[in-house]
């Protein structure tokens, strides 16, 4: 059941920092919006450096959108653990957001520049 679920485009650039440094910017980025909860912000993969995201151990499961792998930040002097997730298979209807990585706002700053 996707109804609770919006998925549209997050309009202008945005931006996801973490360690000091800027991880990604994008103008593709999309807006989730997922019953009473605040908005999440996914950034097309080809717009975020990888090369900083370790995948994690870390797998959970959401009912609305399938399994989400997770990943750690390596920075210059500290790994930010499972500070990312991302929808490889989402579920039917939310195809949108796979290719996309999401980052909890408790580890990584995400904001409209």
């Amino acid at each position: 059941m996707t109804d609770n679920i919006i998925i549209r485009a997050a309009e202008g650039k945005w931006t996801v920092r973490a360690g000091g440094a800027v991880i990604g910017e994008s103008r593709d980025a999309l807006e989730v919006k997922e019953g009473d909860l605040p908005p999440v912000i996914y950034f097309p993969r080809g717009d975020i450096a990888m090369a900083f995201l370790d995948d994690s151990a870390t797998v959970t499961t959401c009912p609305y959108k399938g399994e989400a792998k997770h990943f750690s930040i390596q920075t210059k002097s500290t790994v930010i653990e499972d500070a990312a997730w991302s929808y490889d298979a989402p579920i039917e209807d939310l195809e949108q957001i796979k290719g996309h990585v999401a980052f909890y706002g408790d580890k990584a700053t995400v904001a409209r520049t």
